[in-house]
């Protein structure tokens, strides 16, 4: 340890720390009991194989989590999961970031507008999925297409509740990042010549990049998680077309052993995709400190 790290650390006494230790003792109980435990057994139960039929399980060491994440079913639906991020996740941050620009005015009723524009959040993913589901049916809906047989675009079909269902999360997140820029920056942009075209790219969206980074973090993890669109919509079809590793791991009801393998590999994709977020676009996101 070095000697400033030491001096910072002796400015605080023993009844500081015993506070801030008290203070982060429920946190911290929480994270035990709720995260800690529970995936340290989900560990343990991916080292026991189903014999036949999950009528008994038996211990197999690690074998099974070099079987199952070595396999062809978990790289389909880790494929499958990355496919849905990218077609639910750039779609909703860029509708989102143009609907709180739009909405990010000094108008008579844009309230109104910035309520209606948020409203998606007041519905529940199983609302949203049943709304698309009758919407795009091929037999009674409004845009008669039949998607959900089409191995081609049933993640596509998948997609389009996520990126509603999540319109308003990413409305709202933008929306309050845009109210934190100074008034005066962009009145001096303007007064040097900058069009709103220019204003948006190279003043509004670099100051607000801590928080276009932070909503691209959480859409990507919620996208990772989905499992109501893609079971309402597709179910998984045609011929596993649209199985993400979420859904593979609800198959999984009469093997838990396998799923808990497949659980942990879908944990450790989504922790190192979004440490790779970070490490990758923190260089080009602007602190007010810098």
């Amino acid at each position: 340890m070095s000697d400033g790290t030491r001096r910072r650390l002796g400015r605080y006494d023993a009844k500081e720390v015993g506070l801030a230790t008290l203070f982060l003792a429920p946190s911290l109980a929480v994270f035990v009991v709720f995260f800690y435990i529970p995936f340290f057994r989900l560990l343990q139960w991916g080292t026991y194989k189903s014999v036949r039929g999950g009528e008994s399980y038996k211990q197999v060491g690690l074998d099974q989590y070099r079987e199952v994440l070595g396999g062809d079913e978990f790289r389909q639906g880790l494929i499958h999961s990355v496919q849905y991020v990218l077609l639910t996740v750039p779609a909703g941050l860029v509708l989102g970031t143009l609907l709180a620009v739009a909405a990010h005015r000094r108008l008579k009723g844009i309230k109104v507008y910035q309520a209606i524009f948020s409203s998606t959040l007041a519905s529940s993913v199983a609302v949203s999925s049943v709304i698309f589901f009758f919407l795009f049916n091929p037999a009674i809906g409004t845009f008669q297409v039949n998607w959900r047989s089409d191995p081609d675009m049933a993640l596509f079909a998948a997609a389009l509740p996520f990126i509603w269902q999540n319109l308003g999360l990413a409305f709202v997140i933008v929306l309050a990042g845009l109210q934190a820029v100074p008034d005066e920056v962009l009145e001096a942009a303007t007064l040097d010549g900058y069009g709103p075209w220019r204003r948006l790219t190279r003043i509004t969206l670099p100051l607000i990049s801590p928080v276009l980074m932070f909503l691209l973090v959480i859409l990507v993890i919620v996208a990772f998680q989905a499992f109501p669109q893609i079971e309402i919509i597709t179910n998984g079809g045609p011929a596993g077309a649209s199985e993400t590793l979420v859904f593979k791991i609800f198959r999984q009801s009469q093997d838990y052993g396998k799923g808990a393998v497949l659980s942990v590999g879908l944990f450790f994709a989504t922790m190192v995709i979004t440490f790779l977020q970070f490490v990758i676009l923190d260089r080009r996101v602007h602190y007010g400190d810098e």
